[in-house]
């Protein structure tokens, strides 16, 4: 395509944008009024599920037909071949727009899509990436297993070669999106004689194919947001392999450091502004605005979500840079967690008994969600103390955290 300004770009944006979306009309908080929900996820009926993601759709084609849908790609997979700095100022111009929820697309986009470009094989990324960024596919991350934690390396998924195919079985858990998802990417175990690390492989998993089982996992805010996924001798072309036999690793690195961005660069200013009017608006309501101990937690709540946000554009300038995602990422995400943690905390102190007694009254039993929330968010992407070795290792400097005794 044609070089052109960001100027013209953003006029291109904007006349896009306003022949297909609506202005987003600015509403100012009330208390009292409208919803209260205050939730870190969005809790969702399956068929309100349904309806989000098929409007999500809808939109994704639109934009990326307009040629909004991968400004930075490569442009034999549909994209614009442009620098980041358009892809911001097209951002920028969609914040004054009201557009589907695009929730669906995160996990695709955001960490499957950059693995597949990196280490896929041509046909695959012919196959593939246009349709993730145009909405046609959903994608997956099936990573996380029961018995392993944290522990990447040490998932027990098997993958044992047949010919042009490999046959997987094994089961995955807590895996966002599956059940609306086409396709999965998934780490397995190709070599269990190897050291842990050194055994995995990775590949791209049709999630309609016969063997694959999905289930929701109903979480203690009430919702299923999460599910686990059962492999039942699935089969795999070698084609779909991302990476080398048994150097899995590496690939997941890939996508471990694309999700820190995605958690740790998008979240980690966004839980705090998204609820900090609201919080104000608590303390005036119940009385203890002038408390100093509620101040203070305000304060704080207030300066944790703009550090994060600094760290977090510091971390985009460096990918912007076109550096590898690093700790700057961990760091973002704790920033994240330490923030949810300080907001239920002070919810609870100003709510007291009204946090766990469904009353009726506005803005108080809502809050239970978020706080049951939290312990969620501290493990999805890593949990704190593996982000917490990261950033002692690898920023700090620190001696590498020992092996448990086998």
């Amino acid at each position: 395509m044609a070089v052109i300004t960001e100027t013209d770009f953003r006029n291109e944006a904007r006349a896009f944008l306003g022949d297909n979306a609506e202005r987003r009309v600015e509403q100012k908080f009330m208390w009292g009024e409208g919803s209260d929900r205050v939730g870190l996820l969005e809790e969702k009926t399956p068929e309100e599920e349904a309806v989000e993601v098929a409007a999500g759709k809808k939109w994704k084609a639109k934009e990326f037909d307009a040629g909004f849908g991968w400004i930075t790609g490569p442009e034999e997979f549909g994209g614009r071949a442009l620098t980041r700095d358009y892809e911001r100022a097209y951002r920028e111009e969609a914040l004054a727009f009201s557009i589907p929820s695009q929730g669906a697309f995160v996990i695709g986009l955001g960490m499957v899509a950059p693995t597949i470009l990196a280490h896929g094989i041509p046909e695959v990324k012919d196959k593939y990436l246009r349709a993730l960024y145009r909405g046609d596919i959903v994608a997956c991350q099936l990573f996380s297993e029961p018995a392993a934690g944290s522990d990447l390396a040490g998932i027990q998924t098997r993958a044992v070669r047949d010919g042009d195919e490999w046959i997987v079985s094994g089961q995955k858990v807590w895996t966002s999106g599956a059940q609306f998802s086409d396709i999965g990417e998934i780490i397995t175990r190709t070599s269990p004689d190897k050291p842990k690390h050194k055994g995995l492989t990775m590949f791209v998993v049709d999630m309609k194919a016969p063997g694959v089982e999905v289930r929701p996992l109903r979480q203690m805010t009430g919702g299923a947001s999460f599910n686990e996924v059962f492999f039942e001798e699935v089969r795999i072309p070698d084609t779909h392999r991302l990476g080398d036999v048994d150097e899995g690793w590496g690939v997941a690195l890939t996508t471990l450091m694309n999700e820190r961005a995605a958690i740790g660069g998008g979240g980690s200013s966004g839980a705090g502004d998204y609820n900090f009017t609201r919080f104000k608006e608590m303390a005036r309501h119940f009385g203890v605005a002038d408390d100093p101990v509620v101040r203070q937690r305000l304060a704080a709540i207030y300066i944790n979500s703009h550090v994060a946000r600094a760290t977090a554009m510091r971390a985009m300038a460096k990918v912007r840079a076109g550096q590898a995602p690093g700790p700057e990422m961990s760091i973002g995400k704790l920033s994240l967690t330490k923030n949810m943690q300080l907001m239920a905390q002070t919810a609870g102190e100003i709510l007291g008994p009204r946090l766990a007694a469904d009353t009726g009254e506005w803005g108080t039993f809502a809050w239970a969600e978020m706080v049951l929330g939290v312990p969620g968010g501290r493990v999805a992407g890593g949990t704190d103390e593996i982000m917490r070795n990261i950033v002692g290792e690898r920023v700090l400097g620190l001696p590498k955290e020992p092996s448990a005794p086998k």
